[in-house]
């Protein structure tokens, strides 16, 4: 059984705006709603109709901060998240314009610890929901499959303006998405998820993010029947300027991230994935790496 297209919106976002200037961060906090690279393979196939429980684990660690120079900010940063996200697929019988119709949520638990020059912030609890408003599973021929749909960001995680770390952005945001996958056991598979963000403004803080555009990607080989080895990470670019009470004061970000993947898949419904990932090439954001686990437990 294929596994599912999915995106998770746990956020691992700083506020960084009590200590930082503006130019330091991109996008509120230097963070997004999307956790850059949470997918893998498969990310475009869905399963047959169903319900399907599935975990996203993640630990992120950052020791620099990047100018828009892409040069390390002169300053003592450090940023620790653990995540672990479950999320419930909901695979219909109903087909729209040919896709299959299925919905999802996804509600994070967040560890995060975070300091800047000697000042020291921690929290913990549940991040923002990550609701599949709408989506549409194509399967074009055995080997190729896709997905496209929108997701809505809801700031349900807790956020004060007034401290560093934030487990919740306090702003809604909507994001519209495309994923594929070349899925062949014995040979060569291939995967990428490409997505557009449009945030909204931060009441607290009258600060609007960016809009941004970002991929996830993946390209393995079969090594078995059961086992894929390859490499994934994702690429991303901030498109339009933040903004502080309507007016534009720049802070476009960039990153891009790589690293060593793999899969196994018992053929039996049970999927599990594992991924390091290295960031370079950042601007204005944290720079660091990531662990990812993902797995769908089918009961």
């Amino acid at each position: 059984m294929m596994n599912l297209w999915s995106k998770p919106s746990l956020t691992v976002a700083v506020a960084l705006a009590m200590v930082l200037p503006f130019e330091a961060q991109a996008t509120e906090g230097g963070g997004s709603n999307y956790p850059m690279g949470a997918e893998n393979y498969l990310m475009g196939a869905l399963p047959p109709p169903g319900v399907y429980p599935l975990i996203y684990a993640n630990r992120y660690a950052a020791d620099d901060l990047m100018d828009d120079s892409g040069d390390s900010l002169p300053i003592d940063f450090r940023l620790r998240a653990n995540v672990v996200a479950p999320r419930l697929v909901w695979v219909t019988d109903k087909t729209i314009l040919g896709g299959q119709l299925f919905h999802a949520a996804l509600l994070p638990l967040v560890d995060l610890d975070v300091s800047v020059n000697g000042m020291a912030d921690s929290n913990q609890g549940v991040g923002d929901l990550d609701l599949t408003a709408f989506a549409l599973a194509y399967h074009h021929s055995p080997n190729f499959h896709s997905v496209v749909g929108m997701d809505i960001f809801v700031p349900t995680g807790e956020y004060d303006a007034g401290e560093m770390a934030n487990i919740g952005r306090n702003y809604w945001g909507i994001q519209a998405a495309y994923a594929a996958s070349w899925v062949n056991p014995t040979g060569w598979n291939a995967d990428i998820k490409v997505m557009y963000d449009y945030n909204f403004e931060n009441d607290d803080t009258d600060y609007q993010s960016g809009q941004e555009l970002h991929f996830d990607y993946s390209l393995g080989y079969g090594v078995s029947p059961n086992w894929v080895a390859g490499v994934g990470g994702y690429a991303y670019e901030q498109t339009t300027p933040d903004k502080v009470n309507g007016v534009d004061i720049g802070n476009e970000g960039q990153a891009f991230a790589i690293g060593p993947s793999i899969k196994y898949d018992n053929g039996q419904g049970f999927f599990f994935s594992l991924k390091y990932q290295k960031e370079f090439a950042v601007e204005n954001r944290p720079e660091g790496d990531a662990f990812w686990i993902k797995t769908i437990i089918p009961f």
